[in-house]
């Protein structure tokens, strides 16, 4: 995943809101709002979209469930059904997002940061791999959201 870069190892300010973006906001940008909302809590108002309309993922939600994050009130949204469009910083997970992102915010003063990762549902094989690779993203989501947010 690329790296915010802040000089002499400076962890970058911590956003008040964070928006990520995927392309069906179906796996991925939901994972990562519940994961920050999961550690957060209130600190950081987050939020999730995808460039195109997407179902909800049953993989994505059993991934989520081991570790005690309930997906099931999780409906995609498009960029253009957010009723809030104002955010610290929007964090895009796959190219056609951060295009996306970088067209929308052509006139808008906001940081976008592009972590790129990887689609678990392109991964074929048994229910096991499959899991393997959602819990994959998963915890490098996490992982990525606690090196740059810093612990709460």
């Amino acid at each position: 995943m690329a790296e915010t870069k802040a000089p002499s190892g400076v962890v970058p300010k911590r956003p008040g809101s964070v928006l990520f973006v995927c392309g069906m906001n179906a796996i991925r940008s939901p994972m990562a709002e519940s994961l920050v909302k999961a550690i957060y809590g209130r600190e950081i108002y987050a939020q999730s979209a995808g460039v195109e309309s997407g179902s909800p993922d049953p993989f994505m939600a059993a991934t989520m469930a081991e570790i005690g994050i309930t997906m099931d009130r999780h409906k995609p949204t498009m960029l253009e059904d957010l009723a809030d469009s104002f955010f610290d910083l929007i964090v895009t997970l796959a190219p056609e997002a951060h295009h996306r992102a970088m067209e929308l915010t052509r006139t808008h003063a906001v940081d976008v940061e592009y972590w790129p990762t990887m689609d678990p549902s392109t991964v074929a094989g048994n229910r096991e791999q499959v899991m393997a690779a959602y819990r994959q993203v998963r915890d490098a989501l996490e992982r990525k959201i606690r090196l740059r947010f810093g612990e709460p």
